[in-house]
């Protein structure tokens, strides 16, 4: 099932994408959150086409992230030991945008990149949790950009600044709460040239990993986020160019640079 945060008549709402029976895609509108409030319906449907579609979820607390989950992209970096466990750092939920949002990049920095990654949105408080009950602490699944001042994380010998300047999380378009990870693939595409492309599969450290691994150090809240890492193929964005990460399952993330 894939929910969607959009805007309709000035109000903010949750919905559930469904096809019409003319084939339109409609948005079957939720009583509340479904986070919290479950999923009864108003009995509403909303067309897709007059509801702009908004980040699915605003971290309440934080946006967990993993750092070189992947061995390609570990090489692409200068090479050396995979990590042994998770790598994690944080990104404020102020980096946070959505679908169509615009990626801005900062006066301080020269180089910006993009790093399309899977994103688990957390549905429960979480603590300590063992892998093999991981998945009752996850809500869904959605897309992210984990967008990188990549000369700044090089000269400030840790990552804070460089990850976590306004609109560097985009995530979108929706939350899939019935999600295949093992049959799934991860592109992004600049100004539609495929540059990265890799089963999720490929990732060092497992998702039930990175939640066991994450829960042990933070207490996890719902609408918590977790960004699983990005493979190889990581590149410079200009003012202008367009960016796409695709999970199959899920959907394409879509944001303009400036």
């Amino acid at each position: 099932m894939k929910i969607a945060r959009f805007s309709h008549k000035g109000a903010i709402n949750f919905g559930i994408v469904d096809q019409s029976d003319t084939g339109a895609t409609e948005l079957v509108v939720l009583n509340g959150d479904p986070m919290f409030a479950g999923f009864d319906t108003t009995g509403e449907r909303v067309p897709l086409a007059d509801a702009p579609i908004l980040a699915p979820v605003i971290p309440r607390s934080k946006v967990v992230a993993v750092g070189k989950n992947y061995r390609d992209h570990v090489a692409e970096m200068g090479g050396g030991e995979a990590p042994s466990e998770p790598l994690l750092f944080l990104k404020p939920n102020t980096s946070v945008i959505g679908p169509g949002d615009r990626i801005v990049r900062p006066p301080q920095s020269s180089r910006v990149d993009f790093e399309g990654e899977l994103a688990v949105v957390i549905g429960s408080v979480a603590k300590n949790v063992a892998e093999a009950d991981a998945a009752g602490v996850i809500f869904g699944y959605t897309i992210a950009n984990d967008v990188t001042a990549r000369d700044l994380q090089r000269s400030d010998g840790q990552w804070a600044r460089a990850k976590g300047f306004d609109t560097f999380c985009p995530l979108g378009p929706v939350i899939e709460t019935e999600f295949d990870l093992a049959a799934s693939n991860l592109e992004t595409r600049l100004n539609g040239v495929l540059k990265q492309s890799a089963p999720l599969t490929d990732m060092i450290h497992s998702v039930p990993a990175i939640v066991a691994y994450a829960s042990a150090v933070f207490t996890l809240l719902p609408g918590d986020v977790i960004l699983t890492g990005t493979p190889a193929g990581i590149e410079q964005m200009e003012s202008g160019d367009t960016v796409e990460v695709e999970v199959s399952g899920i959907g394409v993330l879509r944001n303009t640079v400036v």
